[in-house]
């Protein structure tokens, strides 16, 4: 009892503090949203299990070229999972990019992006970053706000079109217990990205 009541309190106190230290940093609108030289767009696995394509994989793209042509970033930094030949996030979403007319030179990647955390540290410790716009689901872009101004990084973002909540509940499940692990990541454990390596410039 004593610790389910715990968990909740951990919930409750998670889902808060990552919508407050967001206060003010999220944008739905290009037009509104301030320009910075890199855009990070965070990864996901591009098709689902049976085969059919992932939506929210579909709607990060088409937002991260829509902040792209709206000359909000000057370059695209794509970060995701490559853990084994056969999974290659970055590349599929490089592609993607370049079906919806984003040049080939203005998108770099970044193969380590295990994590939203690895995807936020490592822009900053291996491309450079120090202010740039996330691009992501928004309960995704805000928890990745979270960990960028806890590490003094000025980070905004873009939220890409979500899907009907009876169709992502899961997500959202899963998210809720993923803004525990930050908050836990970012306040007690001190999480660093799993690898790290040369800088590496974009433009």
């Amino acid at each position: 009892m004593i610790g389910a009541l715990s968990s909740l309190v951990l919930l409750d106190y998670s889902k808060d503090a990552v919508e407050q230290q967001n206060h003010g940093a999220l944008f739905e609108n290009t037009a509104e949203l301030p320009h910075r030289h890199v855009a990070l767009v965070l990864g996901c696995a591009p098709i689902l299990g049976r085969g059919w394509a992932n939506p929210y994989f579909v709607n990060r793209m088409e937002a991260a070229a829509a902040v792209f042509k709206a000359g909000k970033a000057d370059y695209l930094l794509v970060s995701g999972d490559n853990h084994t030949t056969e999974y290659d996030e970055p590349t599929a979403m490089k592609e993607a990019l370049m079906r919806l007319g984003v040049p080939e030179e203005r998108i770099a990647l970044d193969y380590a992006g295990f994590s939203t955390s690895d995807s936020v540290l490592r822009a900053n410790l291996i491309f450079g970053l120090t202010d740039f716009s996330i691009i992501s689901q928004r309960d995704h872009a805000l928890r990745a706000i979270y960990i960028a101004r806890h590490h003094h990084l000025d980070a905004v973002a873009y939220a890409a079109k979500d899907i009907p909540a009876r169709y992502g509940w899961r997500i959202s499940l899963r998210e809720a217990f993923a803004r525990v692990r930050t908050v836990l990541d970012v306040n007690v454990w001190g999480r660093t990205p799993h690898f790290t390596g040369p800088r590496v410039p974009i433009g």
